[in-house]
């Protein structure tokens, strides 16, 4: 059974994959765009969201949480100066996992992670959706599509 079981494994250890998810957050942070295959791009989409998460806050606690997670003293500097303010509006999905090719030599899915709301973004980020207008009791409704 899979009780509690959250995440894909990639075919790793746990110190493998945590390590492989730190440098490709760094990475990500770094050119803030990459490309991996689409599972990795997967997992790493949440420990990405987490790090802008944890900018946003901006607690001396949160830095600290950050660097044991982020490699690099430049990118943990982008990460809590550049990233948090471009983000400060924003409630979360701030990275975008876009399907590119397949592999040569294995034909495993490619994809390219990136944060959205950047220059030059592989495809521009949507503007909100209006959010629908609230349900009327069914008195209201009524009494409305009369003419």
């Amino acid at each position: 059974m899979k009780h509690r079981i959250v995440g894909n494994r990639l075919q790793r250890n746990y110190k493998h994959r945590w390590s492989m998810l730190r440098t490709m957050v760094s990475q990500l942070l770094h050119h803030e765009r990459i490309e991996t295959t689409l599972p990795k791009a997967k997992e790493l989409r949440k420990v990405a969201d987490s790090m802008i998460t944890l900018a946003k806050e901006g607690t001396l606690f949160a830095r600290r949480r950050a660097a044991a997670v982020v490699r690099g003293d430049g990118v943990l500097h982008k990460l809590f100066t550049v990233m948090a303010r471009r983000y400060a509006e924003r409630e979360g999905g701030y990275t975008r996992v876009l399907r590119s090719r397949r592999r040569t030599n294995d034909a495993a899915q490619m994809a390219y992670i990136e944060y959205v709301d950047r220059e030059g973004e592989l495809r521009p980020t949507r503007p909100p959706r209006e959010l629908p207008s609230p349900l009327l009791p069914p008195a209201a409704r009524a009494a409305a599509a009369l003419p």
